[in-house]
Formats: C-alpha cells, sequence, structure tokens
C-alpha cells in the first residue's frame, strides 16, 4: 500500500499541467474579463457537467479564463442566444467526457496489456504519462471534429443543390434519412460469464464492426447502446445497402479475445429500416420514421431486415434487392403494420 501511494502523482501538479496553470482565478475573475456576469460564468461550468464551484473561490485557470472568454466573444460577435449557447456547451460537456473517459479507458487498457500490470497499476502509470500525452490526444479531437464539420458541411450544401427546384414545407421535419436500428440477439446471453477483458473485448469488437459496416456502405452511426446501434443514410439505397450487410455480417462467428480455448460465440442482428422526414438536435434523431424504425426492429427475425411498406415501394424497382412481404403484426403504439423483409440479391436470383 505504502509503495503503491509513493507512485500516486502530485494532484495539483497533474492538473497544472492538464489545465496549462495552477487554479488561481475566481468566477469574478473570469466574468469580469469576459465581460459577462459571474452567474453566467457559473451556469456555463455547470452545463459543462463539471462539479459545482462557490462564488470567490479561486478554482479557475487561465486555460479556463481563456475558453469563457472566447464563448462571450462568440455571443456577442454572432448574437447568440441563451438557449443556443446552453446547447453548445452542452454539446461539448456531454461528448468531452465521453471522449476522455474513452481514451483513458483505451490507454489503461493498453498499458495493462502490454506492460505485465495490473489495473491499478495500468491507471498510476497513465496518470504519470498523462502530461505529454494530452497534447496529442488534443490535437487528435479538434482534427477529428474539423473532419466531421466539413463532412456535415459537404452533405448540406449537396442536400441544398439537389432539392433547389422542389418547393419548401416548413411544416415538414428538415431532413429526409433512410434510418435504422440493428439489435444484436441474446446479448446477455451471449455474454454471460465474460470477465472484464473478455466482456471488452467483445463490446469493441461488436461496436467497430458496426461502424466499420455502416461507414462502408454510406451510413452515419448516431449512437450505439452496448448491444444495437441507431444509424442514418443520406438516401433509400445507401440506407438498404448499410441495413442488408450489417445483418449479414454478423451472421458469422465473432470470437472475443481469450486467455484459454473456448467455443466461439454466434451472433446475429435484428436491423430494420425505414425511410422518411426527421429532425435533428442534440446529436440524436426524432420524428415518427425513428420511432417505426425501432419497433420494427423489435419484431425482426435474427438475421434479416425488416422495411415498412413505404420503404419498400421505394426500393423496390432496385435490382440489388429483394422484398418479400411479411404477414402484418401489431406494432407497440403503432397499430397494424405489414412489413417486408429485404435481403441482397443473390446470384442465381432474379
Amino acid at each position: 500500500m505504502g509503495d503503491d501511494a509513493r507512485q500516486v502523482p502530485d494532484a495539483g501538479d497533474l492538473e497544472a499541467a492538464l489545465l496549462g496553470g495552477p487554479r488561481t482565478l475566481t468566477d469574478r475573475d473570469l466574468a469580469e474579463r469576459a465581460g459577462i456576469s459571474a452567474e453566467l460564468v457559473t451556469d456555463l461550468w455547470r452545463i459543462l457537467s463539471l462539479p459545482r464551484v462557490e462564488h470567490g473561490e479561486p478554482v479557475f485557470t487561465e486555460l479556463d479564463a481563456a475558453a469563457i472568454g472566447r464563448l462571450a466573444e462568440l455571443m456577442r460577435v454572432h448574437d447568440l442566444s441563451m438557449s443556443t449557447v446552453v446547447s453548445l456547451v452542452r454539446a461539448v460537456g456531454h461528448n468531452g467526457d465521453r471522449v476522455a473517459m474513452w481514451q483513458v479507458e483505451a490507454l489503461v487498457e493498453d498499458l495493462a496489456a502490454h506492460g505485465d500490470r495490473d489495473d491499478r497499476a495500468a491507471r498510476l502509470e497513465l496518470l504519470a504519462r498523462l502530461p505529454a500525452l494530452v497534447g496529442p490526444l488534443e490535437e487528435l479531437v479538434v482534427y477529428a471534429y474539423r473532419r466531421q464539420l466539413a463532412a456535415v458541411a459537404g452533405r448540406y450544401t449537396s442536400e441544398f443543390a439537389s432539392t433547389e427546384s422542389r418547393p419548401y414545407d416548413a411544416q415538414t421535419l428538415p431532413l429526409a434519412r433512410a434510418v435504422g436500428f440493428a439489435d444484436m440477439v441474446s446479448f446477455t446471453r451471449t455474454t454471460a460469464g465474460l470477465g472484464p477483458a473478455e466482456l471488452s473485448a467483445f463490446v469493441q469488437g461488436f461496436e467497430a464492426r458496426v461502424r466499420d459496416v455502416v461507414g462502408a456502405h454510406g451510413g452515419r452511426i448516431i449512437k450505439t447502446i452496448g448491444d444495437g446501434a441507431l444509424f442514418v443514410a443520406d438516401d433509400p439505397v445507401a440506407g438498404a445497402l448499410v441495413a442488408t450487410h450489417l445483418a449479414e455480417a454478423f451472421t458469422a462467428h465473432v470470437r472475443p479475445k481469450r486467455a484459454r480455448p473456448a467455443p466461439p460465440h454466434d451472433v446475429s442482428l435484428r436491423v430494420s429500416l425505414v425511410w422518411g422526414n426527421l429532425l435533428s438536435r442534440f446529436g440524436d434523431v426524432f420524428g415518427a420514421p425513428v420511432t417505426l424504425a425501432s419497433r420494427l426492429c423489435d419484431v425482426a427475425r435474427p438475421g434479416t431486415v425488416l422495411v415498412d411498406p413505404a420503404t419498400a415501394q421505394v426500393l423496390a424497382t432496385d435490382p440489388r434487392f429483394v422484398l418479400v412481404e411479411q404477414p402484418s403484426c401489431e406494432l407497440t403504439g403503432l397499430g397494424t403494420v405489414t412489413p417486408w423483409d429485404l435481403s441482397l440479391v443473390r446470384a442465381g436470383q432474379g
């Protein structure tokens, strides 16, 4: 215990290295520099999901002051409403926390796997290395953000160019998208008995494969939830390619890394797809098509893709797909729907 305690870096030194200096500034100092109220400083701090601070306590650094100053300038120059500022800051706080935790856990896992360390020793080693790692990790986040922002701008530019001649309906949800769900069958049973390292490898392998398939066929992951994923695509054909390839990609064995021989795990997905108009907010998508896709995924058979009648009609003339009408079923909150099974055409079919 004593040896471990001596290895723990000094908290003040570590924090100063990560935050660019010691905590010497109060909320009033930041407010005065930025030209805003101290109450707004603490509100923004809270929205970032950071620990509560007391008025007048020197808990901020020069890095904090610079960030608050830039945000205040953004509000003034672009005349942003407070609700917009709250949304922007909340997005950074929510996703920043997730990115930081993801990166830390990945590095801990790497240190434990390659350095003959237990989990505690790996975390202590990472703490010692963080000051040297923060720069490259930060640059990676900024690079990815710029690339993603450019991709969003590119999609909007292309979409507006293709719809200039169409009438605009302000009452219709703005984004025409294919939206789908993919849900792993029997996740609880499949992962029962796996240790931490095995479960981590299994979940990472599942998510990596889902992201690879979705990205390869022109879709984007909106979110993953352990054993499932919500995805979108900009046109119905791309969505259909994503959905059908997802269903096929998971009919093979997925073998989590193990220290001892064990039977492989057969993993299948239930998949759904709906073409319709959505609203995008808070990094998520909303609208009737999302609900319909969720309900169709619930009733799909393992290894299959279900679509609604309207989506089936849109895809019916594409020679790459086979559509087979299924028996009508009751979907929770939506009533009776007649789904269609969607699959890829095989050699010799048609």
